[in-house]
């Protein structure tokens, strides 16, 4: 059964959302604190926790898993894998943390930030 399984779709199509989702990653990986609408916070979430453990793996499948996911920026790869793994070497997951910053002014979106723990 699939119960459970479908992601949100952020009012966009598919390929808009991809794109969405791959430059939330890199940005979250490359700046470790960024800040967005709780939808988007929550959508990418899963998608960066997998993100982190790939990096984990450290083997070069994973590595051009993570490259196929994140656009083919080598630099955000580099990152990921030789940085960010080994300070999460012991965690056994968990990885990111979402904290509320109320709603926007201009059309009330509650705001969050997604950070690295």
């Amino acid at each position: 059964m699939r119960h459970g399984k479908q992601k949100g779709k952020l009012s966009r199509d598919s390929a808009h959302r991809k794109a969405l989702m791959m430059n939330l990653s890199r940005e979250v990986i490359d700046h470790e604190r960024i800040q967005t609408t709780e939808a988007k916070a929550k959508a990418v979430k899963p998608e960066l926790e997998r993100l982190i453990t790939l990096g984990k793996k450290g083997d070069q499948h994973s590595r051009r898993l993570a490259m196929a996911r994140l656009g083919q920026d080598k630099f955000i790869v580099y990152k990921l894998f030789e940085e960010l793994a080994p300070r999460y070497a012991e965690r056994p997951g968990g990885y990111t943390r979402i904290l509320k910053l109320g709603p926007r002014k201009s059309d009330s979106t509650e705001m969050v930030f997604l950070e690295l723990v």
